[in-house]
């Protein structure tokens, strides 16, 4: 198991609670294992995106999260939006609760180390470490969660590797920040760049921040308990014209917050339905749009975001960065134009976060792993350079389009195929089923 956020986490648990023999081997790069980039935050600013009822792990233990809050007196309630730091330490609770109990007895190994390499060994892979150690294993899970973003164009190599640009707003420490009263840009304005500002707010107080995007547009609120039960979803057959016909309708009934809830179950049969032509056009026209009105923050973070816009400790702009070089004085040279005009205007910075979100495509990746995985033909990216190309059973595509009956992804990186893969809910299902795929693929081996 490569990885030990989320998906990791549920896919090695899964197989840990079935009476099979399998051994469980959890390799892990960052430190403290089993939180993953999003929930290795103790910064209260920074809340779950998706009610608490909905966040169990377990998919037939609906309130296993919100018991676990409550047994330690945090009243959040099914409707309320937990901290992350609170979920991390949620998740690491089950694997160290599954990992001293006797289920686990001999079958859980958890390596805080990097893999660097996988290849072929007969039925099997030969993965190795960072540390250089190799180990054989039968089957392999790609857990990797979202990688980094790509540095934009726009920003010159002086800057890409200077103190004054932040390549990854996850692997970054705010209060780190570089001395001064000079603005901070943010690239991007969807939700990493709302956890930014937050944490730039409570560690360098009263400094100006600026956010820059194509369109300039901000994730939404959650507002109020939704509706139970939902409107029933739409039927998975409807192509993209059929979809927004049906969620213009049922935004007309119910609101549009309704509307989308009420999709949810039915996104990933529509997705798997459109053709690639059609996932392309929905990326281009409405992706954008969809974003900020399907991952929507809680009231909290809505509330502090807002307050921050209206004393102009927070600006949003709209348009393109054209150029970004560093000054010799350390600072930043910022070249941007606005949204629907042809006038370059500047700006200077003391400092650019690259909040644009995750770089999906595997075939570019400068990562280790992916990258020697794709050099073997092991791996190819989704025809939309969205992560990893997968089959049935989240069995990882090679060159040729072949399935590996051992070779799984789990996770973000498998958008591609599924579309709406980025959260819990989702998640949890997929990795209950990656789990039982690979009992499927090593139970002839074992018999």
């Amino acid at each position: 198991m490569i990885g030990a956020g989320f998906s990791g986490v549920m896919t090695a648990l899964h197989l840990l609670r079935q009476p099979s023999p399998v051994k469980v081997v959890l390799v892990e790069r960052r430190a403290p294992i089993g939180l993953g980039a999003a929930y290795a935050t103790d910064d209260p600013a920074h809340r779950l995106n998706v009610r608490a009822g909905n966040m169990s792990a377990w998919p037939d233990r609906p309130d296993d999260f919100v018991d676990w809050l409550a047994g330690r007196g945090r009243e959040v309630g099914s409707g309320g939006f937990a901290t992350r730091g609170d979920y991390g330490r949620y998740l690491q609770g089950l694997l160290t609760a599954l990992a001293e109990g006797p289920a686990a007895v001999g079958r859980l190994v958890i390596t805080p180390d990097e893999i660097t390499a996988i290849t072929r060994a007969g039925q099997g892979w030969t993965l190795t470490c960072g540390m250089g150690r190799a180990f054989e294993a039968d089957a392999v899970v790609l857990a990797l969660g979202n990688p980094p973003p790509r540095p934009p164009e726009a920003i010159g190599a002086d800057l890409a590797g200077s103190s004054a640009y932040v390549a990854d707003p996850w692997r970054w420490d705010p209060a780190a920040l570089p001395p001064g009263e000079g603005p901070i840009l943010l690239l991007g304005t969807g939700l990493t760049m709302i956890d930014a500002a937050l944490s730039l707010a409570r560690t360098a107080p009263g400094r100006p921040l600026i956010a820059l995007s194509r369109r300039g547009l901000t994730p939404r609120e959650h507002q109020g308990a939704p509706p139970s039960p939902l409107p029933d979803p739409p039927s998975p057959s409807l192509t993209p014209v059929g979809a927004l016909a049906w969620l213009r309708t049922a935004t007309e009934r119910h609101g549009w917050r309704t509307a989308i809830d009420a999709l949810r179950p039915a996104t990933q049969a529509l997705w798997r339905g459109w053709s690639v032509r059609q996932r392309g056009a929905f990326l281009r026209h409405a992706r954008a749009f969809w974003d900020v009105h399907r991952h929507r923050l809680s009231p909290q973070v809505a509330e502090q975001a807002a307050r921050m816009r209206a004393s102009g400790e927070l600006r949003i702009l709209a348009g393109n960065l054209r150029r970004a070089d560093l000054l010799e004085d350390r600072t930043v040279d910022v070249a941007w134009r606005p949204r629907g005009t042809r006038e370059t205007r500047r700006l200077r910075a003391d400092l650019i976060v690259n909040c644009t979100g995750p770089s999906a495509d595997v075939e570019r990746s400068v990562e280790p792993l992916i990258a020697s995985l794709a050099g073997q033909g092991l791996i190819r990216a989704d025809p939309l350079r969205l992560g990893l190309d997968v089959g049935a059973g989240h069995r990882v595509l090679d060159v040729q389009g072949r399935a590996h009956p051992t070779l799984l992804a789990v996770g973000p990186i498998t958008r591609g195929a599924l579309w709406e893969i980025n959260a819990v809910p989702d998640i949890r299902v997929q990795a209950a089923e990656a789990a039982a795929q690979i009992l499927r693929a090593l139970a002839p081996r074992r018999a």
